[in-house]
């Protein structure tokens, strides 16, 4: 079985409430706020990468802070998986960016991607965090369509387990 590790970075508690509802359908997961914790990561064969979108497509603080330590890890050879959250409608142009800031600034170590999904049943303008017609990662909007949150986690964390 792999170990897995969830990181996340929070400023209002959302991000961090959906690292612990992604956690309880994951058997052994460990589950932290990426701030002070980056030396972590080394110790996962999975890892599981949350964060917000602030603002107009920028990182949440806590990972701005770990990003520049993220290159210096060693990650050749995990598997990684995101989730994000944001807003869909009210910035419908940077619609869960902070995913795809962190997998630019990993993809090219060595890193499996895990956990893509379809971008149907959203409305949003454009996201960064769109490749080849998939999210990088799960997409949750608490703001606009919280009542598919559960759904959403369950159905992706099912895939995961098969890919895992």
């Amino acid at each position: 079985m792999s170990k897995i590790g969830i990181f996340y970075g929070s400023t209002t508690g959302v991000t961090e409430d959906i690292a612990n509802r992604i956690a309880e359908k994951l058997d052994g997961v460990e589950v932290y706020n990426i701030s002070g914790n980056e030396d972590k990561l080394g110790d996962y064969d999975v890892l599981i990468l949350g964060t917000s979108t602030w603002g107009f497509g920028d990182l949440q603080d806590d990972w701005q802070t770990a990003l520049d330590s993220l290159s210096s890890l060693d990650l050749n050879g995990k598997k990684v998986a995101y989730f994000g959250t944001g807003d869909q409608v009210t910035f419908a142009d940077t619609f869960i960016d902070g995913i795809a800031i962190i997998h630019e600034e990993i993809q090219n170590s060595g890193v499996t991607l895990v956990g893509e999904t379809d971008i149907d049943g959203y409305d949003f303008g454009e996201s960064r965090a769109v490749k080849n017609s998939k999210f990088l990662g799960l997409a949750i909007d608490e703001v606009n369509q919280s009542d598919l949150t559960d759904e959403r986690i369950e159905a992706w964390t099912t895939e995961l387990k098969k890919v895992l």
